[in-house]
């Protein structure tokens, strides 16, 4: 009988690494166009920025409807949830350290601030994608010797 090899590799892991945003919050100078597209027509820009992110174009018009709807039903709204959400899902997908209760704070009160930082930290990530650096591991080779399985017919 012949032996049988079998050939395990095993995967590289990959440690994310915890990073900060590439620009602060009020750093508009870096890039002026956006901040003024920002300043003088904020829901076009969050919906851009939005788009850029892959998400729908239209989400961000839910923060400007829904502050005007949604108190009417009895529902009031203080943090602008798509501004939020944006924000969250940015630090998570790009591991960049901070905690809600400032991803809070800032929705809250620089919004126009937290769209440009949003905006620049997307075309910062999609201009110098980062490149994974894997190691080639040696497989594993182990060789199985069959058995001998008699069958004994009563």
């Amino acid at each position: 009988m012949a032996a049988t090899t079998v050939v395990v590799q095993q995967a590289p892991k990959v440690v994310p690494q915890i990073t900060s945003w590439s620009s602060g919050l009020c750093s508009c100078c870096q890039d002026m166009s956006s901040c003024c597209y920002a300043f003088w027509c904020c829901p076009c820009f969050a919906c851009s920025t939005t788009s850029k992110f892959g998400e729908n174009t239209c989400l961000p018009l839910v923060d400007i409807c829904g502050q005007g709807i949604m108190p009417a039903f009895g529902i009031p709204i203080c943090v602008p949830p798509v501004t939020l959400s944006m924000r969250v899902a940015i630090r998570h997908k790009y591991q960049i350290s901070g905690d809600i209760c400032e991803d809070i704070a800032i929705s809250c009160f620089c919004v126009w601030c937290s769209w440009c930082q949003m905006n620049r930290e997307i075309e910062h990530r999609q201009r110098f994608a980062m490149a994974v650096n894997t190691q080639q591991m040696a497989p594993i080779i182990t060789t199985v010797q069959p058995t001998a399985v008699v069958i004994s017919g009563v």
